[in-house]
């Protein structure tokens, strides 16, 4: 519970430290910056050369990007349908497939689940919505923020040049190599300050009223992310009778509220910040009902 309190009193302190005038407008903006170029980096180097192979966490892996396409998916077609601007369709894109799967993930799992469970959501997280956070996001980055003509040349250019995504080129080469010294106690610190300054930014940019042209794609969003898609999931264990911790810890991961980390890219990246703020915010507070929901869903199969 320890990492829950810490996220409410960071989110607290970073909407009230916005009415300070100590702070100017573009604070966010700078904390966003930070977290794009140094502390998720940072982070990715760390928890990169953690990952072990093993045939056991085949189903979290799995489910893990299933998940994310099929909520890509109705992300898609719904923009599609409703024709929403291009900056909330990119905003939606980003928050709805990736989950907040490790930082509020992994201690919500061991909440419900207990200990034994943490193994699965930790691979969940790492090699499904953390590699996804580098390689996926950087594409939706690129394709939803160019102010020029898309092509395919501009897009592997701008992913090639996201920074998470060349944390996570470096750290799988950095697993293939002994080096003669240990960078984790450099490392360690910076990729500390992620959680922190993400959270404050996305407090900074909250509003407690939302503007009237986001609240459709507001609701919407969340209603995807924590209902429809761990909903679907969970069809999907019931059809292939897993009745697995694994296949069940999947499945509740994948109702988790949008990562924070993806809100402080869509953030910095100018894409609807009022939405990206609302759904991570108020994400995170509704998130309490729906796993519950959730877990006792699970329970009853």
């Amino acid at each position: 519970m320890t990492n829950l309190i810490l996220i409410l009193i960071l989110f607290l302190l970073g909407f009230a430290l916005k009415k300070h005038k100590a702070f100017p407008e573009n604070t966010p903006y700078v904390l966003n910056m930070l977290v794009v170029y140094v502390s998720l980096p940072a982070l990715i180097l760390v928890q990169i050369k953690k990952i072990e192979y093993s045939s056991n966490y085949v189903i979290p892996i799995l489910f893990s990007w299933i998940a994310m396409v099929l909520s890509a998916l109705l992300v898609w077609l719904v923009c599609k349908l409703l024709k929403f601007p291009k900056d909330v369709t990119g905003c939606l894109l980003l928050l709805v497939p990736l989950g907040n799967t490790s930082f509020f993930g992994v201690p919500m799992v061991n909440a419900f689940f207990g200990a034994d469970a943490i193994p699965y959501a930790i691979f969940y997280d790492q090699f499904g919505t953390f590699l996804a956070l580098g390689t996926y996001g950087g594409f939706i980055l690129s394709l939803y923020t160019s102010n020029t003509s898309i092509t395919f040349k501009n897009i592997i250019a701008k992913i090639l040049k996201f920074p998470p995504f060349i944390a996570v080129l470096i750290g799988l080469g950095l697993k293939q190599i002994s080096l003669p010294v240990n960078i984790d106690p450099i490392l360690n610190p910076v990729a500390g300050t992620l959680v922190p300054l993400a959270i404050l930014a996305v407090g900074f940019q909250l509003k407690v009223n939302l503007p009237q042209l986001v609240l459709k794609p507001f609701f919407l969003g969340l209603s995807l992310k924590l209902l429809v898609t761990p909903l679907i999931m969970f069809g999907i264990i019931q059809a292939l009778a897993l009745k697995t911790i694994a296949a069940k810890v999947s499945v509740f991961e994948s109702g988790m509220p949008p990562m924070i980390t993806a809100g402080a890219l869509v953030i910095a990246a100018g894409l609807c910040p009022e939405l990206a703020a609302g759904l991570i915010g108020f994400g995170l507070i509704f998130s309490f009902g729906s796993l519950s929901m959730i877990n006792w869903l699970l329970a009853t199969f």
